[in-house]
């Protein structure tokens, strides 16, 4: 097992102690099968819902524990990919209802998503505007009690096989980011079809959605009509943390398995780990990962505690937390030697699974621009008069 000994670290309660090791007795029994991707992800978020591992993924009233989240996500992205996926996800694709919904809206889906029975997805990637947020052409235009959507959506995790998404379309009240507004909008809803599954190195549910005179309810509109883009931006805060813990799982599981090799692997009669440069790759290793593990439930812990807003601390962990875990995982390789870039290793699952963090919710450069202005915009305000 993973070394633990971070839990009794001042960020965490007991509950959170008592949380993480539930997760982990769940995350051992559960079976994950990546011949069918698809079916996969259904299975687990069927299962991790029946055992009430996503209950803090949606919150009926008051803030998400953003400390449960992450240790959720650490937690299971050690013990597989997918199993990471099917929570995040959960938690993405309802993260605005769960901030900014009525009553109605989370009464209607929360419920459902929070207990395995229906699966959520976030669509606010476009094929012209990826981190661009306020670039984004979709439109919703109103029709007496209706809002018909017209346009596409790219890159979507849980397309294809989402009961609901959250979807972004620019409604005009200004230009830019002040013009765009959240709906939620059922996968059924006529006008919205799946024009294109997407095939990555590390398969998971990816899809182009297109709206084509897609009519909603008028009270499908999530929050206040324009504020679409500060909901995005504020749901991203709570779950761009929690992409680093599970950056952080996907490093800590390599650090295991590399441990594993080195003092189990003879090399001229002595074990791998005697060898000095090995125990240098080893000390990187496990140095990145504590690192790591202090920026991500920094981030939490404050969010927890009350700050409005963690974009900066989120944005550090979320950089540093994936671009050490790409490291710490290509070392695991190196140490594994020709087993590591074997079809079916751990390491070399693990070695694709990581890529696409650096890039997803903010990819790294976008990540140093946001580090950049708010270090330069705090620095401004505290400067003497």
């Amino acid at each position: 097992m993973s070394d633990q000994s971070y839990l009794d670290w001042p960020f965490f309660d007991p509950a959170h102690r008592d949380w993480a090791n539930r997760v982990e007795a769940v995350a051992a029994d559960l079976t994950i099968d990546h011949g069918d991707t698809d079916a996969t992800c259904r299975k687990l978020v069927g299962d991790l819902g029946a055992a009430g591992i996503l209950e803090p993924t949606a919150s009926l009233s008051g803030p998400l524990d953003v400390r449960r989240l992450c240790l959720a996500r650490e937690i299971l992205a050690r013990r597989d990919g997918l199993a990471d996926f099917a929570f995040a996800m959960q938690g993405l694709g309802t993260g605005a209802i769960s901030l900014f919904g009525t009553d109605a809206q989370k009464a209607a889906w929360l419920p459902l998503t929070r207990s395995g029975q229906a699966i959520a997805a976030f669509a606010l990637t476009e094929p012209a505007s990826g981190s661009d947020v306020a670039n984004s052409t979709m439109t919703a235009e109103v029709d007496g009690d209706h809002v018909v959507l017209n346009g596409e959506k790219t890159w979507i995790s849980n397309g294809g096989i989402a009961d609901v998404y959250t979807v972004f379309a620019r409604t005009g009240e200004a230009p830019g980011a002040r013009g765009l507004s959240a709906f939620v909008v059922p996968a059924d809803t006529p006008g919205l079809e799946i024009v294109e599954r997407l095939e990555t190195i590390a398969p998971h549910p990816l899809a182009t959605l297109r709206f084509s005179e897609c009519r909603i309810p008028s009270d499908a509109l999530i929050g206040t009509s324009g504020r679409g883009f500060q909901i995005a931006m504020s749901v991203l805060d709570v779950f761009r943390s929690t992409v680093a813990a599970a950056a952080l799982g996907f490093a800590r599981r390599a650090l295991d398995e590399a441990l594993t090799r080195v003092t189990t692997r003879q090399v001229q009669g002595a074990p791998l780990s005697d060898l000095q440069m090995v125990q240098g790759h080893i000390a990187d290793m496990a140095l990145d990962v504590d690192a790591a593990a202090l920026l991500v439930y920094r981030a939490a812990w404050l969010k927890d505690t009350g700050a409005d807003r963690v974009t900066r601390e989120a944005a550090m962990a979320k950089l540093f937390a994936t671009e050490q875990a790409q490291k710490v995982i290509d070392s695991a390789v190196q140490l594994h030697g020709g087993d590591g870039v074997k079809s079916g290793e751990t390491v070399e699952r693990l070695y694709r699974e990581i890529r696409a963090l650096r890039i997803y919710e903010g990819a790294t450069d976008v990540q140093r621009v946001v580090i950049a202005r708010q270090t330069l915009s705090n620095h401004g305000r505290s400067q003497p008069c």
